[in-house]
């Protein structure tokens, strides 16, 4: 029987950090998975037509590669999602494998990074893992995307876990474009102390929001608001899936779809 893994993840258009993350997890689960042929799929439209425009590459979304496997053969398929909610992007995969279930003997798709109170409980712990030592007057800000999905209440959820564990008591949580945001986390560090911030995207490659968002010298950066605000700032341009704990928890998703 022909198997394959479908990784499908936002994608990026910054090629840098999109071999660091997004190829270097692919190539974890081909190790991790040496009887499945592995695939790549975007979900965002926007990065594949950039890519293709800059780069002259065409990547499938994830009906096109479902479509291609179908063609050559493939009868056990299953879709890693690297995203790290189940939100929009993490549903487009969700329908995209509920319209191919009847064209393959297999086909099943792995949950995001947050799905299960389990899943939690590993991010944390991944956190604890990642992060820089830190000394009593630093802490870790992590920007995370955010969301208008309900799912972006997955972002509360985990801060408040990392808030209740000793190993990461120092760690906060906000998002760009969801809740928490940056005058939240403001609101969070007063009074603690803290004279400087490490600032470490929640996000699998450190892209444009990490980019520009977070670490540039722009006015209404991160950077700059947590520095007019007092703070020594030093951002980190890692994405998660630089970082070996992550993509352990990605390839753990998979191995419980099967």
């Amino acid at each position: 029987m022909k198997k394959g893994i479908l990784v499908a993840s936002f994608g990026t258009t910054y090629i840098s950090t999109r071999e660091k993350t997004i190829g270097a997890i692919e190539e974890k689960i081909a190790k991790a998975f040496p009887d499945f042929e592995v695939r790549r799929a975007f979900t965002s439209s926007m990065v594949r037509k950039r890519i293709l425009k800059n780069e002259g590459i065409h990547v499938d979304d994830v009906d096109e590669a479902l479509s291609k496997m179908k063609e050559e053969g493939f009868e056990e398929v299953y879709v890693a999602s690297l995203h790290i909610i189940a939100g929009h992007e993490y549903k487009k995969v969700s329908h995209s494998i509920n319209r191919f279930k009847d064209d393959f003997k297999v086909i099943k798709g792995a949950k995001p990074l947050l799905y299960s109170k389990a899943h939690y409980d590993e991010a944390v712990d991944a956190i604890a893992k990642l992060m820089p030592e830190l000394s009593e007057n630093e802490a870790l800000v992590l920007m995370g995307h955010g969301s208008d999905h309900a799912a972006n209440a997955a972002y509360v959820m985990l801060y408040h876990m990392l808030e209740r564990n000793p190993l990461t008591s120092h760690v906060y949580l906000g998002t760009v474009e969801g809740y928490p945001e940056a005058e939240d986390i403001l609101e969070e560090l007063e009074g603690q102390g803290y004279e400087k911030l490490y600032l470490l995207p929640f996000m699998i490659v450190a892209g444009d929001h990490a980019i520009n968002d977070m670490a540039s010298d722009e006015e209404d950066s991160w950077k700059s608001f947590f520095e007019s605000n007092g703070y020594g700032v030093e951002p980190i341009l890692k994405g998660l899936g630089e970082f070996e704990p992550i993509s352990e928890m990605f390839i753990k998703r998979l191995k419980d779809s099967m």
